[in-house]
């Protein structure tokens, strides 16, 4: 299969790198259970407390808090309803309005089916979450508050959060912290220790590890109550036998990530300010949502008027150029994008948005070959939509 013309869709998952594709091979070439007793097993079990070390030592974090999961959505879940349910009979859930659904749909179940009380915390025009908004949710009524969960990056518009100061609010009132870092790591320097969270997310595919494998990252003494059981196999938090060769996989990308941050963040960075003076140039009333400078180095996300991003989408597609549209499509009925519209764009704004986002195999070519086809593109878009 040959490689798109340009892919510019890092942040859904991004290439594996050649340190994680070999480590993740070696271990896919012998056999063992790591939770066997037998020479097998314990070749295997080395293997993944060997990888439980590195990514910790890499993620500012003890071995110990490393807690191995099936990615993302499997460590949100856990970090939410697990939380929840260890601080019962506290209710109140405190959660950014700009949450990737992984946290949010958790949020809502709860309240749904357990009687949590899920409170949405606003955002400014940028998506940030200020620290007045938090604070000013918790006083409201501090002993209810069960956690407060705000991710350190958004996966939509790549605004930055304030992690370390939402944190320390949090903690003045003994309250435990979530963030999911799933964007955040390998694009941003990312430490467990000094971060003041008491539970972060990460996954393997969003910093060239293997898809299907992640990991919650749980401070000492916080143990949130199990959301699936059966071996107990991660400190009796989460149950299943581990995947050894996902595991080293993860364990290789992180390692690799971590100690590339810097210099792939310049030259992101600089990447995706030619691409956003560029798309300004050639769509002159295109709108740049997020933070214009406190944002992930790699994203670039914009309102184009008059289009729909589906149709916008499928166009660029099409001629060789692969993004993601700002939408959520449930059941086939295109929705506005939930974090736009918590950041105060109209619906049709909200629609008609698209996120170009780079990562460690983009260069220059792949932003020629979007301004190369975009402007026609959105023309196009412009004109099916007045049809």
């Amino acid at each position: 299969m040959t490689r798109p013309s340009a892919y510019l869709d890092h942040a859904a998952t991004t290439p594996m790198l050649p340190e994680a594709i070999e480590a993740m091979t070696e271990q896919l070439q012998r056999v063992g259970n790591a939770s066997s007793l037998h020479a097998a097993g314990r070749r295997t079990r080395r293997v993944v407390e060997e990888s439980r070390e590195s990514i910790a030592d890499a993620l500012g974090a003890r071995p110990s808090e490393v807690v191995f999961t099936s990615g993302g959505t499997e460590a949100d879940n856990l970090a939410i309803k697990g939380l929840y349910w260890s601080r019962r009979p506290r209710r109140r859930i405190l959660i950014s309005s700009v949450e990737h659904h992984a946290t949010l749909d958790p949020a809502h179940w709860l309240a749904d089916s357990q009687g949590a009380e899920v409170e949405l915390l606003d955002v400014d025009a940028y998506g940030r979450v200020q620290p007045d908004t938090l604070r000013e949710a918790i006083e409201r009524d501090p002993g209810n508050v069960a956690m407060v969960s705000v991710m350190w990056a958004n996966n939509e518009v790549g605004t930055v959060q304030p992690v370390h100061v939402l944190a320390a609010i949090a903690h003045d009132h003994g309250i435990p912290f979530h963030t999911d870092a799933v964007q955040a790591v390998g694009q941003l320097p990312v430490s467990f220790a000094t971060s003041g969270a008491d539970a972060l997310t990460m996954t393997g595919h969003k910093i060239g590890g293997p898809m299907g494998v992640g990991a919650l990252l749980l401070a000492r003494g916080l143990t949130p109550v199990s959301v699936q059981h059966g071996g107990g196999q991660e400190r009796d938090v989460r149950s299943g036998t581990l995947d050894a060769p996902a595991i080293a996989g993860l364990a290789a990308a992180v390692t690799t990530a971590v100690k590339e941050q810097e210099a792939l963040s310049r030259r992101l960075t600089s990447l995706r300010d030619e691409l956003i003076q560029r798309v300004r140039e050639a769509v002159p009333d295109v709108v740049l949502n997020g933070d214009p400078v406190d944002r992930l180095p790699g994203n670039a996300h914009f309102s184009f008027p008059g289009c729909e991003g589906d149709a916008l989408l499928m166009l660029l597609d099409a001629k060789g150029v692969e993004c993601s549209t700002g939408s959520a499509c449930s059941a086939g009925v295109s929705q506005p994008s939930h974090v736009l519209l918590a950041m105060g764009a109209d619906a049709a704004a909200a629609r008609g948005s698209l996120r170009f986002t780079l990562g460690h195999t983009s260069t220059r070519d792949d932003v020629d070959r979007l301004l190369e086809v975009l402007p026609a593109a959105v023309e196009r878009a412009r004109r099916a939509g007045l049809s």
